[in-house]
């Protein structure tokens, strides 16, 4: 297709405005501007095209047959568009809202506040995705993301929903009351992470171990990272916000602690959010609030 032949776009459709209206004044209220500006489209299109698309030699202007050749196309051409836009607005409406986050994170936070959100939308249909593959939210795909970081990834938007340090912990009946002064003192006990992440993984080898050095590495899913901590099964590398209660209760042990700016953000893409994105969005920001009140994730 040789696109230089389109005529100009608003032109086309201010001509096929007036074809389907029969006058100025109705195809300038169809399209929300004077009937000049019809007028005025309607006579650039002719001058684009060559051609004389009205014959206004009457009391009232008549299409040409030329006129009436291109008013064809263009009124089957912007039909089909309108129907197909139609068509997928309703599909995109019909779609569920669309969320990725680790398992981790839906196990620990998401999934106990969620009635809350059914309650106040039960209108809209949700699909959880617990995927610790990172995925970037993309129009007609995931809607809204949660993902640990420090809020930097490149293309997408993001702001802190829920701040936390990164705790390596592990339980009493495991490591004993043995205090760990370095990583290479835990290298004699298994490790646990999470299936599809590498933080247990790249926390040894930031600290100069490596995880051949290890008692060996148990991968899991994410809902059974904390439960195999807790049973003495490894030592778990975790965010601290999802194990301040066995901390205080004395299940585990905190050993080592990264306490560096971090946490879980909403991240969503370029592209402008559909209502129903819009609203989990601002559900989320109100939740982050009542967790921690001293965080004001920012507004829009």
């Amino acid at each position: 297709m040789d696109w230089t032949d389109l005529p100009p776009l608003n032109a086309a459709r201010a001509f096929a405005a007036y074809a389907d209206k029969g006058s100025l004044q109705a195809a300038g209220a169809a399209l929300n501007v004077t009937h000049a500006a019809i007028s005025q489209q309607i006579r650039q299109l002719e001058a684009h095209l060559d051609l004389r698309l009205l014959d206004r030699t009457g009391r009232a202007a008549v299409l040409t047959p030329d006129g009436q050749l291109l008013a064809d196309a263009l009124l089957g051409g912007f039909g089909a568009m309108a129907q197909r836009a139609r068509e997928l607005r309703q599909q995109d409406r019909a779609r569920p809202l669309h969320v990725t986050t680790t398992p981790t994170f839906a196990a620990n936070w998401l999934m106990p506040r969620l009635p809350d959100f059914r309650q106040k939308h039960p209108e809209i249909d949700i699909m959880i995705d617990p995927n610790p593959n990172l995925s970037d939210p993309a129009p007609g795909g995931i809607d809204i993301g949660i993902r640990y970081g420090n809020g930097d990834w490149p293309g997408l938007e993001s702001e802190m929903l829920l701040q936390t340090s990164i705790a390596v912990v592990a339980a009493p009946s495991l490591i004993g009351t043995r205090d760990a002064a370095t990583p290479q003192d835990l290298v004699q006990f298994p490790w646990l992470q999470e299936l599809g992440t590498s933080e247990s993984s790249m926390w040894l080898e930031d600290n100069g171990v490596p995880e051949t050095a290890t008692a060996g590495m148990v991968h899991l899913p994410g809902n059974l990272l904390l439960d195999a901590a807790r049973s003495a099964q490894g030592v778990a590398v975790t965010a601290r916000a999802w194990v301040e209660e066995d901390l205080r209760s004395g299940r585990l042990r905190l050993l080592f602690e990264d306490a560096r700016r971090k946490g879980y953000h909403i991240v969503v893409g370029p592209a402008s959010l559909r209502p129903v994105a819009r609203s989990f969005r601002m559900w989320l920001r109100g939740q982050g609030r009542k967790a921690h009140p001293a965080s004001r994730p920012a507004q829009g």
